[in-house]
């Protein structure tokens, strides 16, 4: 079965806490606090798996979560970093937030390096930080912050260079297993492909191409029909799409209406996509029955639109050497393949989804609490510009400023998010 739509809950482990403990050995009636820190929570992590081009292996996985720290003892002993979890995806997955469907990250960005799509808990300080000349026996620890946790959609988008589009049974299969290792099923019925195939096609030198057979494109597809609809978006990622028709008209079908029908349901899906260059592939040249087919009229039509038009036989291999070594020049012509930008920003992770936050007054500090700023000030280093702008950006596009003034903060007066402290300003 091939999956290629998948939503799942991830989940980074939280930070382990600090302990609360002190100095104890014979002789030593009064030790000072030596509680140790709690070790960080588990990130998670995606990475490449080159050997695979589905998301089945998350059909009935659904939960991802990573270990938490570990808690921090006595005699400074510092508890235990989780490892990270790795979820290994095809290449080409994109991940998307949920809710928004915004692109987190597209993992072929920088040649499929590991992603860390969520952030383990900070270990909390042992009591043995919290000591002080004026107090020497603290009572307390610091709790470890939660790991950062959501929901994602994993959508994969081939990356292939080259896209075999086209009516079925014109013979997108065929073509790819005679010029790539790729063995599709071949059958001679419609919807013989279920899902898309890929092939490394291998050319003089080293410009070498990776095509894919897109099944089931037929009039309708953009609305759902046929196959087309749930693999239209493995076209995306392509460079140059070779267009096929059948020649032999075997069917009665006419390539010229046929080229017209695929094209309109490419550009109701991405218009985009579109005008993506094009290589008209008349296949099966060899059954061509002249008295079948208006040759004429449909060399004029794909010379109008500006195509190069091949004559090619994937079962007696005519023209398929000419159209690797078209293929090749082309794209070596062409832009590199797409990568998607991020669209989701990091503070959108905490902004909207019904995130309480209280603030109380007292004189002219207020006091802003909330379960969720504990993990965002636990995941924030005040010491970095960069970060610190992050921390404000968060609060701003979160409301905390607009209810700050709202209870009547103004210029000077002292904000106190948990540990940290400033004074507001407009």
């Amino acid at each position: 079965m091939f999956v290629d739509h998948v939503k799942i809950y991830i989940k980074a482990g939280d930070g382990g806490n600090g302990a609360v403990a002190f100095h104890r050995e014979k002789y030593v009636s009064a030790g000072g606090p030596d509680g140790g820190d709690g070790g960080h929570g588990g990130n998670i992590v995606f990475r490449v798996d080159e050997g695979t081009n589905t998301l089945l292996a998350f059909r009935y996985k659904h939960k991802f979560i990573a270990q938490n720290g570990g808690n921090g003892k006595g005699s400074k002993f510092h508890g235990a970093t989780a490892d990270d979890l790795i979820i290994m995806v095809p290449p080409g997955t994109l991940i998307r937030d949920a809710e928004t469907e915004k692109v987190i990250h597209d993992m072929s960005e920088n040649d499929g390096a590991d992603y860390i799509a969520c952030k383990g808990g900070r270990g909390g300080w042992g009591n043995r930080h919290f000591a002080t000349p004026t107090r020497q026996v603290p009572m307390f620890a610091k709790s470890g912050t939660k790991g950062q946790e959501k929901e994602v959609i994993l959508e994969l988008k081939m990356l292939a260079d080259v896209g075999l589009i086209g009516y079925p049974s014109v013979g997108k299969s065929s073509i790819l297993a005679r010029i790539s290792a790729a063995k599709p099923k071949i059958a001679d019925y419609h919807f013989t492909t279920l899902s898309p195939n890929l092939g490394v096609v291998r050319t003089k030198g080293e410009r070498g191409f990776v095509a894919a057979d897109i099944p089931g494109l037929i009039e309708g597809a953009a609305d759902g029909a046929g196959l087309g609809h749930a693999f239209l978006r493995h076209v995306d990622r392509c460079r140059l799409l070779l267009h096929v028709v059948d020649i032999s008209c075997f069917e009665g079908r006419d390539p010229v209406d046929d080229i017209q029908k695929i094209n309109h349901e490419l550009a109701r899906y991405s218009p985009e996509l579109a005008t993506r260059p094009q290589i008209i592939l008349a296949n099966k040249h060899d059954s061509l029955d002249p008295e079948l087919v208006d040759v004429g009229a449909f060399e004029r039509y794909v010379r109008e639109n500006g195509w190069t038009l091949l004559y090619i036989s994937a079962i007696t291999g005519e023209g398929i050497a000419e159209m690797i070594e078209l293929v090749a020049e082309r794209l070596a012509e062409l832009p590199p393949m797409r990568v998607y930008e991020q669209e989701y920003a990091p503070e959108d992770a905490y902004v909207g989804g019904g995130k309480e936050t209280i603030i109380r007054r007292e004189n002219n500090t207020f006091f802003v609490e909330g379960e969720w700023l504990v993990n965002l000030v636990g995941q924030v280093n005040f010491e970095d510009y960069e970060s610190l702008n992050f921390f404000q950006r968060v609060l701003q596009r979160s409301g905390v400023f607009e209810a700050l003034e709202a209870k009547g903060c103004k210029d000077g007066d002292t904000v106190s998010i948990y540990d940290f402290e400033f004074d507001y300003v407009k």
